[in-house]
């Protein structure tokens, strides 16, 4: 059995480690996920380059009084804006030849101002019996993202991208590694998802009509960076019809990896929707080299930031742990992970272990059978409750960022031809 050494790090956390008597992986001991070059490190950037231009305005892009404000500002009568915007979040379609309750003759002017082509599918990739969909889309200056569509016994989700790549640079991550190419806007944003709920109404996973119910930002990129189009897609999610689709904010989730001043924000939005927290280390000698942005706000600062958002939403936080062998499953981190929740108060998180997709011969893979069980026991007897993940779409390149990855390299690769 490990004997444990402690000191006290940055915010008083204290920092528990075994003495080596143990396996300890970092996670400089090899190249970041998806690096290139061997000598490859991650680059944190908070920065949002410059767009190579800006996507068409939409309709999702507005509220319903931009909506008419932008009909009256090319002549045609503003109240069409609450037809389209019915169609469009209740129907989930922005095919003019559906709006029968529209003048024929304006039909196509009033989709070309307000309901123009977006994203394209370029592949479509089916998983689980067809109960999981993941699409790769082309945007309209040729970038691409990802999103992916997963049917449950009880509900069906979709996870949506917020950016094109991500500049947070996670190492395990292969969206880390293609860098920030830009924000998503509101539109593209919630075009995913008008998609997701049209495709779930007509059958298109499994056979069977559902009902999407719940959206969860955890694709590509960090929504916090890409803040103010991501709460105006927020609010096309939650606003009633015809300012949005009506879902319960109960039923969105928010991830980030850890920009405490934008939770503290998000917490002050009057939204509750549910945080979930990319945590992954609970130490910051190990999450410092694990989630770059753990330079600029420490572990201590985050879960303070995540009680506190609990404290004004009412809302149990979502803390995400990619269970990675070696690296951070031992149980005197879960032991760790447990006291600093506890030390905030009962009840108020909940600890999301994900296995990661085994990866022979790479320190980015699973944690073994045994010290899974062994780190999720640890939590569960200190009181705090924790669900391993459902993984989907492991056969299909399941984890956010792979598929557009693999397009993007087959791109270079022939352009080098």
């Amino acid at each position: 059995m490990s004997t444990f050494s402690a000191r006290r790090g940055p915010q008083g956390l204290v920092l528990r480690r075994p003495v080596p008597d143990g396996v300890q992986v970092m996670p400089t001991d090899q190249p970041p996920e998806g690096a290139r070059s061997p000598d490859a490190r991650p680059r944190l950037s908070l920065a949002v380059p410059p767009t190579r231009g800006k996507a068409p305005r939409h309709l999702a892009d507005l509220d319903l009084a931009g909506r008419k404000s932008a009909l009256r500002a090319v002549g045609l009568p503003a109240f069409r804006a609450d037809q389209l915007s019915r169609h469009y979040f209740t129907r989930f379609t922005r095919d003019p030849a559906d709006m029968t309750d529209l003048p024929a003759a304006q039909r196509g002017q009033l989709a070309a101002e307000l309901l123009p082509d977006l994203i394209h599918e370029v592949v479509a990739l089916k998983a689980d019996g067809g109960r999981t969909v993941k699409e790769l889309w082309e945007l309209h200056d040729g970038v691409r993202v990802e999103s992916v569509l997963m049917g449950y016994r009880d509900r069906t989700t979709l996870c949506v991208s917020s950016q094109v790549g991500c500049g947070m640079a996670c190492p395990f991550c292969a969206t880390g590694q293609m860098g920030l190419t830009r924000n998503l806007s509101t539109a593209e944003i919630v075009e995913q998802v008008r998609h997701a709920a049209q495709v779930s109404a007509a059958g298109g996973l499994g056979g069977r009509p559902s009902r999407l119910s719940n959206v969860v930002f955890m694709g590509m990129g960090e929504p916090l960076v890409n803040y103010r189009n991501v709460i105006a897609a927020l609010h096309r999610l939650i606003d009633p019809a015809p300012e949005g689709f009506g879902m319960s904010a109960r039923s969105i989730t928010v991830s980030t990896v850890g920009l405490v001043p934008l939770i503290r924000r998000l917490a002050g939005e009057g939204m509750p929707v549910t945080l979930a927290v990319s945590l992954h280390a609970p130490d910051d000698e190990l999450r410092d080299a694990l989630i770059p942005v753990n330079s600029k706000w420490k572990v201590g600062q985050l879960l303070d930031a995540a009680y506190d958002y609990f404290q004004a939403t009412g809302r149990r936080v979502s803390i995400e742990y990619a269970l990675i062998k070696d690296m951070n499953d031992h149980a005197w981190r879960a032991q760790l992970l447990a006291d600093e929740l506890g030390r905030r108060g009962r009840g108020w998180a909940h600890v999301n272990p994900i296995p990661l997709n085994p990866t022979p011969g790479s320190i980015w893979t699973a944690s073994t059978p045994a010290a899974q069980e062994t780190f999720v026991e640890t939590l569960r007897a200190a009181g705090v409750t924790t669900t391993v993940r459902d993984t989907r779409g492991s056969d299909i390149d399941g984890a956010c960022g792979q598929l557009a990855t693999e397009a993007l390299n087959q791109k270079s690769s022939r352009r080098s031809r």
